[in-house]
C-alpha cells in the first residue's frame, strides 16, 4: 500500500479532493488516479492531519491528549489529533485553520484574495509567499521569506518590522484556536515554523 499526505482533504461524500492550495487537485479522484498509476492500494490523508498524529504519537506532543498542528509553508493548514488519532470531523475539514479569517491590524487593508476567494484568511497572511508579499507591499523590493528573516537577523529595520508583524499576526491567529480548542500542545511545522 501507498500512503500520501496531501493539502486539502478528500470529501467523504464524493471521494474528490477539496480545499487544496494545489488547486489542480480540487475536484479530482486523486486516490483512484494514484491507484491506477501505481497499481497499488492508496490511502490519502490531509498533510496537516498526518503532522498532528505524528507529533501526538512520538513527537513534540507525545502523550498529550489534544494536539493542534499547524503547517506554515507555501500554504497554511492545520490538523487535530485527539488521543493520538486524527480528528477529521464529519466533513473531513476539522482543523482547516488556513482559510479562517485572519486577524488584521486596525486600519489595515485586506491583502489580495487567496485562491480560496478570501482576502484576509490565515493563508493569505501567514504563508511564506504571503509574508514576502506583505513585506513588499509595505517596504518595496522582492525579498523572499528566508531573505527577510536573514536580513532581520542582521538588524534591517524594515525586515525586523515585517517579522514582528508576522509573529504578532501568528500569535493572534493561534490564540483564536486556543480559545476554542484549548489544546495541550500546539506544534508548528513547515518552512515558516523555522522563523
Amino acid at each position: 500500500p501507498v500512503g500520501v499526505g496531501i493539502p486539502g482533504c478528500v470529501s467523504p461524500a464524493t471521494g474528490l479532493v477539496k480545499g487544496a492550495n494545489s488547486v489542480v487537485l480540487i475536484g479530482r479522484p486523486l486516490q483512484q488516479d494514484l491507484e491506477r498509476a501505481t497499481g497499488r492500494p492508496v490511502r490519502l490523508a490531509n498533510d496537516a492531519n498526518c503532522l498532528a498524529v505524528s507529533e501526538a504519537v512520538d513527537g513534540a506532543g507525545a502523550g498529550a491528549r489534544v494536539v493542534f498542528a499547524a503547517i506554515l509553508g507555501t500554504g497554511v493548514g492545520a490538523g487535530i489529533a485527539l488521543d493520538g488519532t486524527v480528528w477529521a470531523g464529519a466533513n473531513g475539514i476539522a482543523g482547516e485553520w488556513g482559510h479562517n479569517p485572519a486577524p488584521l491590524f486596525d486600519g489595515e487593508p485586506a491583502p489580495s484574495p487567496c485562491w480560496c476567494g478570501r482576502g484576509a484568511c490565515n493563508e493569505a497572511l501567514l504563508s511564506g509567499p504571503s509574508f514576502a508579499a506583505d513585506h513588499a507591499r509595505r517596504h518595496g523590493g522582492a525579498l523572499t521569506a528566508p531573505q527577510i528573516v536573514q536580513a532581520a537577523a542582521t538588524g534591517d529595520a524594515t525586515c525586523v518590522a515585517s517579522l514582528d508583524r508576522y509573529a504578532e499576526r501568528l500569535a493572534r491567529a493561534l490564540a483564536r484556536v486556543v480559545n476554542v480548542l484549548d489544546p495541550d500542545v500546539v506544534v508548528l511545522g513547515g518552512g515558516m515554523s523555522n522563523v
